[in-house]
């Protein structure tokens, strides 16, 4: 008969310190992935900035307005030798969180959005939120510009695209192009809604935004197409009776406080190195003259081609204009724009007023930094408003217009990002998602 026999085991201290090192590891890794899951409900992280209040001189404003502007940076624009120092801040899955986030976190009534693409991702945010939307894009573009406005406050009675390569800015020409007085084929736009107010369609309020030619070089162009927008946003204001409706034009400008097309936008003169930048670009490019012997062969249609990396270079494809070319003199575009009206800056004024009231805090303005004297426009617009590891400007602007019967005062902004929080170079994971800084300004209308 066989005998069985049983034996206990006992594992060894050495063989149960592992088990329990196992056992805690399991259970780490579990919290790890619970973590992460919980993680993605949670907002994605951007620097916020403080908020400045101003005094308003306004005894009964008869309504409000917050409005922000902002070129997010349009993902097929991104080229990772242009931003060497952003990384994964490039990738969709990050970015893009970011963007949205910030966008909301305005909580603005108009927003004003430049290279915008990937509307299949952004309007469900908007709309969630509260929004409506119109967006337009220039011929052949893949991105384009969106205005949005609160459900709740607003309505849309009408819309216009503007295509600045169809404008004509000289009558007296005989030959079409030269009636256009146009120096390339940008396939820039101007984009505008009218919004009445909700319950109220008598007031209201005439929107517009832009995204101008970008290549440095080409100043009287982007003059050219700032003349345009200013000139139809009141055509467009005009044709519809609304003359007693304020305008406000926020954009992506492409040239800074010092360039020839600001001053002409806010009336002030121009000055004589402004008159010589001007006179330097007025060339007629390829693009409008087909016979122009070509001179390179990199196309520069496109922001995020690597051209921004070096602003000072010389215009290629071009010759230079003649008077049968229809090129607008100094004075004639000074008509152009005085035809207009002349545009306030929210950003120039609101910062302004901080420092003249005595509590500049942590003011840093486009003056400081180029020492421009105080007194001229635009010395107080923010000190940059785009920064990369390349290339770091003003370029972003919030303006408006009054009407005789309605004045328009800032109430308060947004500050600006601080040099030091952006010397890695936009767009930053924690920081901000886009090439370009988010602006915001709150507006009371009388």
């Amino acid at each position: 008969m066989e005998i069985k026999r049983t034996y206990d085991y006992k594992p060894t201290p050495e063989q149960l310190a592992l088990a329990e090192e196992r056992r805690r590891q399991r259970e780490a890794k579990k919290s790890q992935q619970q973590n992460a899951q919980n993680h993605t409900h949670l907002p994605p992280m951007f620097l916020s900035r403080p908020w400045k209040s101003l005094p308003s001189t306004q005894a009964a404003p008869r309504s409000a307005v917050k409005v922000m502007s902002w070129n997010l940076l349009a993902q097929c624009l991104i080229r990772s030798n242009l931003f060497p120092t952003s990384s994964k801040a490039l990738k969709t899955a990050h970015r893009e969180p970011m963007i949205h986030a910030e966008i909301l976190s305005h909580s603005a009534d108009i927003m004003c959005m430049q290279e915008v693409d990937r509307l299949e991702k952004l309007s469900p945010v908007l709309e969630q939120a509260g929004y409506s939307s119109a967006y337009a894009t220039g011929p052949g573009k893949q991105h384009g510009c969106l205005i949005a406005y609160k459900q709740n406050k607003y309505n849309r009675v009408d819309e216009l695209i503007i295509e600045y390569d169809k404008q004509e800015v000289c009558g007296g020409a005989s030959h079409p192009t030269a009636r256009i007085g146009s120096s390339r084929i940008t396939k820039n736009i101007g984009f505008m809604v009218s919004l009445a107010e909700a319950g109220a369609d008598h007031k209201g309020v005439i929107v517009a935004t832009t995204h101008l030619f970008w290549h440095p070089a080409f100043t009287y162009e982007r003059a050219r197409q700032a003349g345009i927008l200013i000139r139809e946003v009141l055509n467009f204001r005009q044709s519809m009776k609304l003359d007693h409706w304020p305008c406000i034009i926020a954009g992506d400008f492409n040239f800074a406080p010092d360039d020839p097309a600001y001053s002409l936008l806010v009336g002030d003169p121009l000055t004589e190195a402004q008159s010589h930048r001007l006179d330097m670009s007025r060339v007629i490019h390829i693009t409008i003259d087909p016979t122009v012997p070509p001179t390179t062969k990199k196309a520069d249609d496109e922001e995020g081609d690597g051209s921004e990396a070096d602003p000072d270079r010389v215009i290629n494809n071009s010759r230079v204009a003649t008077s049968s070319d229809g090129l607008l003199s100094d004075l004639e575009l000074t008509s152009l724009f005085i035809n207009g009206a002349k545009l306030r800056s929210a950003y120039d004024e609101g910062q302004r007023t901080q420092r003249d009231n005595g509590n500049p805090g942590d003011l840093h303005t486009y003056g400081d930094r180029v020492s421009s004297p105080p007194t001229r426009l635009g010395a107080h617009e923010p000190m940059w408003t785009s920064y990369t590891h390349y290339w770091k400007t003003t370029l972003d602007y919030i303006f408006f217009v009054d009407t005789p019967k309605h004045s328009i005062d800032v109430a308060g902004y947004l500050n600006p990002h601080r040099t030091t929080d952006m010397e890695a170079g936009l767009p930053q994971i924690s920081i901000c998602g886009s090439d370009h800084v988010s602006l915001c300004v709150d507006l009371l209308l009388s």
